[in-house]
């Protein structure tokens, strides 16, 4: 081997050395002003700067963006494209983070471009140890790099944390979106939605399309200012296409969609949740306007990828009689939408298994859970991240007793063990329901699907 050549790395040799770098994202103490974009450009220039030749979908987003990021998949592919998608986090494996036409990228090709990167991340250590690649850095790049060795015609980037200073803006995309702006991280995104929309508007370019989703109106309007000043052209769910319901059942939903122009077409999506249906639109939306397919064409695609579209963890019902449903809501719409479909369902009790992370809105994810729930089992997804078990018990106990509701409240530590003792001693007409974080919902899939 040829002096200062390092060997190929495993799967999991790229795992464990991923781990080891600074994981900012999930350090809930470091200020995002600490984030940066200049350890990424740093690192792609080192590379040759893959990102250049990738034509980007790229989605921002409070919740939705990565359902958004699986349903612009499904409708590339359905229109004859090759696609890469990146997401995060992941619910079972770092390597689900990375998909090459709808299937999860092999762990050897992910090794392999892991072991290409690493050499100039330790170079990078060395040169400015107080400046060097992150793991979501590393991941990042590990994405564009992957995608522009398998030559694919779209990369679908879905945004870490923001927007502005989120490793995924260093693509300059073909399109881009706004899927939601509300409370979260607030720590790092500001305080207030203004604040917080000016950060997810920061993916915004110069002349790229960009669409966006149902968002209040002091969080619209910075989006639409950042858009008019940059000459984006710029579509909005609700005034320039609109996604209506059209009856279904709990499982699946029917849908008219129509855009301002005339554009439009109806069919169905199997995930349940009113919200779904606004990704669904946003996606068509994203993909219209890359202007490389006709309206027919993208309308019979529509049809077609939307029907038979999965999304893991959103609204996942592992089981009937009893239900057991997985979700990872982890701000207070999203668990809106999920409480409005599991208030429509013909069941008894309801049980909860939630966590809940340090930068989450957790009154507001609270009141939302009180009215449905019969039991709630507090646990802590992640040792850093989450909100201590007795604590979050503490408050649904205030805020119950503040809103004259009567829920069975405990706190277990282990995640493992909360889900498994609430699935176990589940009566068949009652629900169980897993949520509050992705980290959760990942740890849930492992649990109940083997149960």
């Amino acid at each position: 081997m040829a002096e200062g050549v390092q060997a190929e790395m495993n799967t999991e040799q790229a795992e464990q050395w991923l781990d080891g770098l600074i994981n900012r994202e999930r350090q809930p103490r470091v200020s995002y002003a600490r984030f940066g974009l200049e350890a990424i450009e740093s690192l792609l220039l080192r590379l040759g700067n893959p990102e250049r030749r990738l034509s980007v979908v790229h989605l921002a987003g409070s919740k939705g963006k990565g359902s958004t990021a699986l349903l612009v998949e499904a409708l590339l592919l359905a229109l004859g494209e090759s696609v890469g998608t990146y997401t995060s986090p992941h619910l079972e494996r770092w390597t689900e983070r990375f998909r090459l036409d709808g299937a999860e990228l092999s762990g050897e090709l992910l090794a392999a471009v892991v072991s290409e990167i690493r050499p100039h991340v330790d170079a990078m250590r060395v040169e400015d140890s107080r400046l060097w690649p992150s793991f979501f850095d590393a991941t990042t790049a590990a994405a564009l790099l992957a995608f522009e060795r398998s030559r694919v015609d779209r990369a679908v980037l879905e945004v870490g944390l923001g927007g502005r200073l989120d490793s995924t803006n260093v693509a300059v995309p073909a399109v881009c979106g706004v899927t939601s702006i509300e409370y979260e991280h607030t720590d790092k995104l500001g305080e207030t939605l203004t604040e917080i929309a000016g950060e997810k508007a920061g993916i915004l370019k110069p002349g790229v399309p960009c669409v966006m989703g149902r968002l209040v109106p002091e969080a619209a309007k910075v989006v639409v200012e950042r858009a008019a000043a940059l000459d984006a052209p710029l579509e909005a769910l609700g005034s320039d296409f609109e996604i209506e319901s059209r009856g279904g059942d709990a499982l699946r939903q029917s849908f008219a969609l129509r855009f301002a122009d005339g554009f439009g077409f109806e069919g169905e999506l199997p995930v349940p949740g009113r919200h779904q249906l606004d990704n669904a639109a946003l996606a068509v939306a994203a993909v219209r306007a890359l202007g490389c397919h006709d309206d027919e064409a993208l309308a019979e695609a529509g049809r077609r990828a939307l029907a038979g579209v999965r999304l893991p963890g959103r609204i996942e019902v592992l089981g009937r009689e009893p239900w057991v449903v997985v979700d990872g809501a982890h701000t207070a719409e999203s668990v809106r939408g999920l409480v409005d479909w599991l208030a429509s369902l013909p069941v008894g009790r309801r049980r909860f298994v939630v966590s809940v992370g340090l930068d989450k809105a957790l009154d507001r994810i609270v009141d939302r859970l009180l009215p449905v729930a019969d039991e709630v089992v507090v646990t802590r997804a992640e040792p850093i991240r989450a909100i201590d078990p007795s604590d979050v018990a503490a408050r649904i106990r205030a805020r119950a007793a503040a809103a004259g509701t009567k829920v069975d409240v405990r706190s277990v530590e282990d995640p493992e063990q909360a889900i498994a003792e609430a699935r176990v001693s589940l009566p068949a007409d009652e629900l169980l329901c897993v949520t509050g974080s992705v980290y959760l919902a990942g740890i849930a899939r492992r649990v109940l699907v083997r149960a």
